[in-house]
């Protein structure tokens, strides 16, 4: 049983929590179920087969904490949600109503983003206050039902871990109603960049021009006023991939022709690629980051050595914790494990 004051959070696909092993949910401290959407200002999630899954869960840890994530990558419907008193009351109704059919022990909200809408969803500049509000009040409305129950449900969000998302939103003023944030400290290199780099990178490597790592992005958050005890950082248990990569510096910061595409899943990368002569493994000391190279393919990815670091840099620095996305993408249970062990070392 999970014994550290450690936060050892999980995204897991509502179809995914079948696949949950006993160890594994022994092993989480968190578990967030992806994903439910905002639709005409209501949060709605209709998978019933989740209240028999976490019981199961529940009877194999009863400590676990499950909560019901909203939103994720292109779900819109917060901007519009929260831009009014009736919509905002609506979402924490519903939320209410959520928590009465499904046995969740709170709410997760996955913004992405507000203030932007490179998701292709709706933004205004007035999501920045907006947001605020809609926490404050579905805080207030997830105390109330909790008082009446004996029971305190939790409110956390998803946060890009970027200036961008600082400065879309007020972090100083909305961290008060949050029992967490988690910093998506993934895909921090990929889809928006030609030139190769680590994706889930601890530290940022000399040469770098892009300086974003979980490190830069927890002093930004610190600085922006959020507590330590507060910050849950992020790990990948999957990679980016770029293809035709010139063969310098063993494809490590050189131009590809396109963007970093998703890869390989870390059941895909041990299956196919770890044992794979064509592909070698190298370790950047300075970014506490692996990548594997080919002479033509660049590929980023977080593996045990690297979380191990991640697990240590959260204790050092007194942090919170670690989550990942997403479960199902490492059925060896090996990224877990590195985790878990390194909270129990």
């Amino acid at each position: 049983m999970q014994t550290s004051s450690w936060i050892l959070a999980g995204y897991a696909g509502r179809k995914v929590l079948s696949q949950i092993t006993a160890e594994d949910a022994q092993r989480l401290t968190h578990l967030n179920v992806a994903f439910a959407h905002i639709q005409e200002d209501k949060i709605t999630y209709a998978d019933t087969d989740t209240v028999h899954e976490i019981q199961r869960l529940k009877s194999i840890n009863p400590k676990l904490t499950i909560l019901l994530s909203v939103g994720g990558w292109g779900s819109d419907g917060f901007s519009e949600a929260a831009s009014t008193a009736a919509g905002r009351q609506s979402v924490c109704e519903s939320a209410i109503a959520l928590l009465q059919e499904f046995p969740f022990d709170g709410i997760d909200l996955d913004w992405e983003y507000p203030c932007y809408s490179i998701a292709g969803t709706t933004a205004s500049p007035n999501d920045k206050g907006n947001f605020t509000v809609l926490l404050k009040e579905l805080r207030e409305a997830l105390d109330h039902y909790g008082q009446g129950r004996n029971h305190r449900y939790l409110l956390t969000i998803a946060a890009g871990a970027d200036q961008y998302y600082i400065e879309g939103t007020e972090i100083s003023d909305i961290h008060p109603y949050l029992d967490f944030i988690q910093l998506m400290t993934y895909d921090m290199r990929g889809g928006f960049h030609t030139l190769t780099g680590h994706h889930a990178n601890l530290y940022t490597s000399t040469g770098d021009l892009f300086r974003i790592s979980a490190d830069a992005s927890v002093r930004m958050f610190t600085l922006a006023g959020v507590p330590r005890e507060k910050i849950v950082i992020g790990a990948a248990f999957y990679s980016r991939r770029w293809k035709d990569v010139p063969d310098v510096n063993n494809g490590y910061l050189q131009i590809a022709p396109s963007s970093g595409g998703y890869g390989p899943t870390y059941t895909q990368l041990t299956a196919d690629y770890f044992n794979n002569p064509q592909f070698k493994r190298f370790w950047d000391d300075e970014a506490k980051a692996p990548y594997l190279f080919d002479g033509s393919s660049f590929i980023t990815y977080d593996d045990p050595e690297s979380l191990t670091h991640k697990c240590k840099y959260i204790q050092d620095q007194g942090l919170a914790g670690i989550m990942f996305w997403e479960y199902s993408c490492d059925t060896t249970h090996s990224l877990l494990d590195a985790m878990y062990r390194a909270f129990h070392s």
